[in-house]
């Protein structure tokens, strides 16, 4: 796949998540998670794709991500999703919904 870009949203001691760009739109989102002989991975891509397209971003993936993280791996194990991004959630999100409906009631 021409013009792929990983940009990572966080790293931890045993797993990485990264959004993934193509020509500078959103394709997805990639979940790594480290284990000390195989690496999982959670594929979510936002739009149809042929399996072969599929099977290039894994291979890129692979290539940019998990080969270049010095982790051992006899194997990458990748589920792969279809679906669109319906927001962000966190405790601040739930504090203002919180705020709100309490001055509503007012």
């Amino acid at each position: 796949m021409d013009d792929v870009r990983f940009e990572r949203q966080y790293r931890t001691t045993h797993s990485e998540g990264y959004l993934i760009f193509e020509a500078g739109d959103r394709l997805g989102r990639i979940e790594l998670h480290f284990t000390p002989t195989v690496v999982y991975g959670t594929l979510i891509v936002e739009r149809e794709m042929e399996e072969d397209d599929v099977l290039d971003l894994i291979e890129q993936a692979d290539d940019e991500l998990v080969l270049t993280a010095d982790v051992p791996r006899e194997d990458f194990v990748v589920s792969v999703y279809q679906g669109r991004d319906l927001g962000t959630y966190s405790d601040e999100y739930f504090e203002e919904d919180e705020e709100d409906n309490n001055h509503e009631g007012e």
